[in-house]
């Protein structure tokens, strides 16, 4: 349920006349495993088409680097073989292909076409095979917050079967009506680990409708000849980043409360291969892990520490937050890349003021290697600010306009994530350009509910959306306003997904914000119950169904308190948002409508949880701005 608000979902663009220079981007980071080599897709267009480039981890020096499409195409998946070979995916969305490619002594070679999508190749341990998760015939891209289909004819008899395909390189290249993957036909496989013998896999996986099912997904053992599979455990948790112990004889994963695939945070657990009750072996940990790996017989890690992201080690071998800095981190299906011998780690770091760069080296002190972006000046400046309340430290972080008057009270606007199990974390520019540049400050609160301070903080909103985490965010504006120039009688509020759904409810708890912007927004969560696409998201949070529970989610509907909401709002949803139907967005509008309160509605066409599309994007931005101009701003 996690949507990043329309305003984050590109890099950030300003209407200065003398624009920046284009930030050089670095896609999908895969390391070898030798620990010599890094491979990135690296473009200088969000929307372009990228190369592959190979450096050395050492310096960052540039050793190749090659267009694999002979026409429009866009990469993924890039990972390296045990001797170094590397793979990856090209799309051919007017074919509605991929194909399955290998770098071999300079060459490129197909190894298969698929019909359809695919997604996370990952070579065998001896490097002779490589599977790759397919959706042959996809009917929709992967994942709830993608565009759904058209609800027509009968409804809910067929799903997109995302399944496991193993492809031996030493054979002929295979055919698209050829490629007959191993894993059942009835079972949705998410993430997968080789298991180190080669004989099979470790997978999240669950049966029926792969974007509603992932909370209910199990821990299962795929024979990769066969496909037969073995359940190894049925946590109480969510799951994610299954990974085997070198001797085979273990599987850790990510473990906790997380509200959309994607949002990965959680302690991490371990379960005997064999099967057994899982074992939580970071219980007490203050931290939310985000990316899991296991080399060299010790589980590395990536975690959210406060306003840090960071290595993490867990096991015999050591036990702890190592090397960190406060940025967002990024590498192929994960957060970091590690060596086969667990000692060189590469990451991609960014933060508000830095643009993306490339770190790499030994894993306790990995330096910057690339340096295309160091020319791009900063379009903020930001501060992480910290608060108490009722017992819970939350953290968040300010930003302000380059030179902001210190003197001189400003509006300001609040932006509430996602989830709610997420957090805001840097990112360069951030999408936030258009909110500064018209002189507003930002303001990112993390309140309980987030990821960053432990599972309990992250549980710590279950059966009371809308209560303790909307105090936590008022006191952090109480905080912000005790170290910044912020005008208390020019807040804005804006959201997408449950950052919608924190709009729409303030708006009716609240008279403190003076204009709101809701995205995707749930202002009813008895209808939404009914007609949203993933409602097993909802039970670890409520308890119970609706059906078992009404009231609980009787007493946190904004539409049920419509009678107090006096800011004006835009609102704003995409047309095929499965996650959160546009439904829930008109039963709101319609509500603030019948009360007199100034409202706008969008609706952006073949969009999903989230709007994606330029143009669309661009006129939300335009509403966006101008909606907070007209009423946090003074007249002329």
């Amino acid at each position: 349920m996690r949507l990043v608000l329309a305003l984050l979902l590109a890099a950030t663009a300003t209407d200065a006349l003398a624009a920046p220079p284009p930030v050089h981007g670095y896609g999908s980071l895969a390391i070898s495993a030798q620990g010599d080599r890094i491979a990135t897709f690296e473009s200088t267009s969000p929307f372009g088409k990228g190369t592959i480039t190979l450096r050395s981890v050492r310096d960052g020096k540039v050793l190749r680097s090659f267009d694999p499409c002979a026409k429009a195409c866009s990469l993924s998946g890039l990972t390296f073989a045990p001797d170094g070979t590397l793979a990856w995916l090209a799309r051919d969305r007017a074919a509605g292909t991929v194909t399955l490619a290998v770098d071999q002594n300079g060459k490129a070679r197909t190894i298969a076409t698929i019909k359809g999508i695919a997604q996370t190749p990952r070579f065998a341990p001896d490097g002779k095979r490589i599977a790759v998760l397919v959706t042959i015939g996809a009917a929709k891209e992967a994942g709830a917050a993608q565009a759904g289909v058209r609800q027509i004819g009968e409804i809910g008899e067929k799903s997109d079967e995302q399944r496991l395909a193993v492809f031996d390189l030493a054979g002929a290249p295979v055919a698209a009506d050829a490629v007959k993957p191993v894993s059942p036909a009835d079972r949705y496989i998410y993430e997968y680990d080789w298991t180190p013998d080669g004989t099979g896999f470790v997978v999240t996986s669950a049966l029926g409708n792969g974007d509603n099912n992932w909370w209910v997904a199990t821990l299962d053992a795929v024979d990769a000849t066969t496909g037969t599979v073995r359940t190894i455990a049925k946590p109480t948790t969510q799951l994610n980043f299954p990974r085997v112990s070198p001797d085979g004889k273990t599987v850790a994963y990510i473990g906790g409360l997380m509200s959309d695939f994607g949002s990965v945070g959680g302690d991490v657990w371990t379960v005997p291969f064999a099967g057994g009750t899982p074992r939580n072996i970071t219980p007490t940990a203050r931290l939310t892990v985000t990316s899991l790996e296991w080399t060299a017989g010790t589980i590395r890690g990536t975690a959210l520490r406060g306003d840090q992201v960071g290595l993490v080690t867990v096991g015999e071998r050591g036990d702890g937050f190592g090397w960190s800095r406060p940025a967002s981190l990024a590498a192929g299906d994960a957060k970091a890349a590690w060596s086969a011998d667990g000692r060189t780690v590469a990451t991609v770091a960014q933060d508000f003021t830095h643009a993306p760069a490339i770190f790499a080296g030994p894993v306790a002190a990995p330096v910057q290697i690339t340096h295309d972006n160091d020319a791009i000046p900063a379009v903020m400046t930001a501060r992480s600010i910290s608060w108490k309340n009722e017992g819970f430290t939350a953290q968040g972080w300010l930003l302000a306009p380059i030179g902001a008057d210190p003197a001189k009270k400003a509006p300001m606007v609040t932006i509430v994530h996602g989830g709610p199990s997420a957090a805001n974390t840097p990112s360069f520019g951030g999408g936030y350009g258009d909110l500064l540049d018209a002189g507003y400050y930002v303001f990112l609160p993390n309140p309980r509910g987030s990821y960053g301070q432990g599972e309990a903080f992250t549980a710590a909103n279950k059966r009371d959306f809308g209560g303790g985490d909307l105090r936590d965010i008022l006191t952090g504006i109480d905080a912000v306003e005790k170290v910044a120039p912020v005008d208390d009688t020019r807040l804005g509020l804006t959201g997408g997904s449950y950052g919608g759904f924190m709009a729409m409810w303030a708006n009716t708890q609240t008279n403190r914000f003076k204009a709101i912007v809701a995205g995707a927004g749930l202002s009813n969560w008895v209808s939404y119950y009914g007609t949203n696409g993933i409602d097993q998201w909802m039970l670890p949070f409520f308890g119970k169904t609706l059906y078992q529970d009404r009231k609980a989610y009787e007493d946190v509907s904004a539409v049920n308190f419509i009678k107090r909401a006096k800011t004006p709002t835009f609102i704003y949803v995409g047309e095929r948002d499965i996650e959160v139907p546009p439904t829930q967005s008109i039963e709101y509008w319609h509500g603030l409508k019948d009360q007199g309160v100034p409202t706008s509605l969008v609706i952006y066409p073949e969009e999903g949880h989230g709007i994606r599309a330029p143009v669309n994007y661009a006129d939300l931005r335009k509403r966006t701005v101008a909606w907070f101009d007209r009423y946090l701003k003074p007249a002329q």
